[in-house]
């Protein structure tokens, strides 16, 4: 489709139904947000640190972010914003993007971006592993069978098709049912094994995905891992503080954004630093660790030049096949 839907001012609102079957395989999502790390690590692209604001209510849990950003790549604009009341309650939580068109100046698309950010996070998950992994890896422990979580054992498999074990602990059996179907929709010939000792899992697995929420499992801590491990941590309290500083070589997607979201990691009295971003690495320009027998800690943390193209890709698809609504707010 070319851009000509784009000859007035107008929203393309999209519902979370408009999108909710929308198929973007995972090899096309991985290549999406891989380049928009490359893109973002090469200058071409823009993305300010997130800005996170607790809300001022002592009787709840609850807090709002937002992200601007531009990516170089499509030249669009995108502002993401959310608001969860309670930390771990998904059905409290509206997250929703916005993306303008930098060559015509128009805006294009408002919409929900639950399924965005459940196709990009497991994308860069994936992309994490793919460098920072040790050589050919076998196995992977995933923690947590929530929205951010559903898809990533996929993900992983199609960038990493060394994997033979699969494992998962989760304690929602909704969430379990909706990973191992996931799964298997992509990968009928393989299983996935049902833990319930997550310190014994993480210690027989080369790849850790910490994804849960107030975990019904020992905190997770680095030094648990076999020599040559990778725990990656998805903005998980299900991860010990102090974890950071247990590995031997650290990374985040982005620095300043663990320096919002991530402090606790440090460990009390510590420094959040880390040894390279990941746009970095994915460039050509840090390596994803320095040996083999390195036990890697990777902070995870969402940047909307990611969202941006696979929100695209979705806006995209739903317009052609005539979804959402069109609204001239500006008329």
């Amino acid at each position: 489709m070319t851009k000509s839907y784009l000859h007035t001012p107008a929203l393309h609102i999209l519902t979370r139904t408009d999108i909710s079957d929308i198929e973007l395989p995972p090899a096309e999502v991985i290549r999406l947000v891989e380049d928009a790390y490359r893109y973002y690590a090469n200058g071409a692209s823009r993305c300010p640190t997130k800005l996170m604001m607790p809300l001022p209510k002592e009787e709840r849990d609850a807090v709002s972010y937002s992200m601007l950003g531009y990516d170089g790549a499509l030249e669009q604009l995108g502002f993401k914003t959310s608001y969860r009341q309670g930390n771990d309650n998904a059905e409290k939580y509206y997250t929703t993007i916005s993306l303008y068109d930098d060559t015509t100046g128009l805006p294009f698309a408002l919409m929900d971006c639950q399924r965005i950010g459940g196709s990009r996070t497991p994308a860069t998950t994936a992309i994490i592993a793919k460098y920072c992994a040790k050589e050919n890896p076998e196995s992977v422990l995933m923690v947590g069978t929530g929205a951010q979580g559903v898809n990533t054992l996929a993900y992983l498999l199609t960038a990493l098709p060394s994997l033979k074990t699969f494992r998962l602990f989760g304690t929602h059996p909704d969430g379990i049912a909706l990973s191992l179907s996931t799964f298997v929709k992509y990968f009928p010939d393989r299983t996935i094994e049902l833990v319930d000792d997550v310190p014994e899992a993480v210690s027989q697995s080369d790849i850790v995905v910490a994804a849960s929420g107030r975990a019904a499992h020992p905190k997770i801590q680095t030094n648990w891992l076999p020599a040559g491990g990778l725990l990656i941590s998805v903005a998980s309290k299900g991860v010990e503080a102090g974890a950071l500083h247990q590995a031997d070589y650290a990374i985040a997607t982005n620095e300043g954004q663990m320096g919002v979201t991530g402090k606790r990691l440090a460990g009390e009295g510590q420094v959040a630093s880390i040894d390279a971003e990941l746009p970095e690495i994915v460039a050509g320009r840090k390596p994803g660790r320095r040996s083999k027998d390195d036990r890697v800690f990777a902070f995870s943390s969402g940047m909307i030049i990611t969202d941006i193209p696979v929100a695209h890709a979705f806006a995209m698809r739903a317009i052609s096949a005539g979804r959402g609504t069109r609204v001239e707010l500006w008329k």
